[in-house]
């Protein structure tokens, strides 16, 4: 049963199919995860109650896997493939797309000017975000270190997580929410998309890190 008093990252952790939800209500499970269901809620106008309902109808006609009771290896092994091969695709391509649509359409009012650079320096900042995790913090984790001796690191990464939010508020902002305008062409609308994507896939991977990968981390014994 879901309580409102339980935060995002809780609910999220515990009833997978309730990102679906956060997702279209634009809840922030992953780096706002502490923030307590009920008044997350009343926060931007919505019934938490209803909510509730949501999480159960979704859960009702999917079963996510609950990573929060799988070993550390095999949450990490998920994220290396569900998330960091992917991104390493996906936001070249997204850049190359940014780069075409302002180019192309330039003199157009509604041209996302800036999207690109945007585009390019997350696309930068996340590639050394993924070597760091990649090449110090998890096979930490694999080794079986935990508690103090991975505090900083934890501390490093979920900071830069903070950031890539920021970045992901900002992208949302200069592409309209990701509704294209009527006179955009395909590339334009393919791109809004491909953002859209982006968007949900980073805040599902932050929030595996953030509320359930580094707390089972931090409360381990050294």
């Amino acid at each position: 049963m879901i309580d409102l008093n339980d935060t995002l990252g809780q609910v999220a952790t515990a009833h997978p199919a309730s990102t679906l939800v956060f997702l279209r209500h634009r809840l922030d499970f992953c780096c706002g995860g502490g923030q307590k269901l009920g008044e997350a809620c009343r926060r931007i106008g919505l019934d938490p109650d209803a909510v509730v309902a949501e999480i159960a109808a979704e859960g009702s006609s999917s079963a996510p896997e609950r990573w929060d009771t799988r070993p550390l290896p095999d949450l990490i092994d998920f994220i290396l493939t569900r998330y960091h091969e992917p991104l390493r695709l996906d936001l070249p391509a997204l850049l190359a797309a940014a780069r075409r649509v302002e180019r192309v359409h330039a003199r157009k009012g509604s041209c996302p000017h800036g999207l690109a650079s945007l585009l390019e320096q997350l696309d930068a900042e996340i590639r050394q975000h993924l070597a760091k995790e990649e090449q110090v913090l998890f096979p930490a984790l694999r080794a079986g270190s935990g508690g103090a001796s991975v505090h900083m690191p934890v501390r490093v990464i979920m900071q830069e997580h903070d950031d890539h939010g920021a970045s992901l508020r900002r992208l949302r902002e200069l592409a309209t929410d990701f509704s294209p305008p009527p006179e955009a062409c395909a590339t334009w609308r393919a791109l809004y998309a491909g953002l859209e994507k982006l968007e949900s896939e980073l805040m599902e991977h932050i929030h595996l890190e953030n509320n359930v990968l580094f707390p089972r981390a931090l409360n381990a014994l050294d």
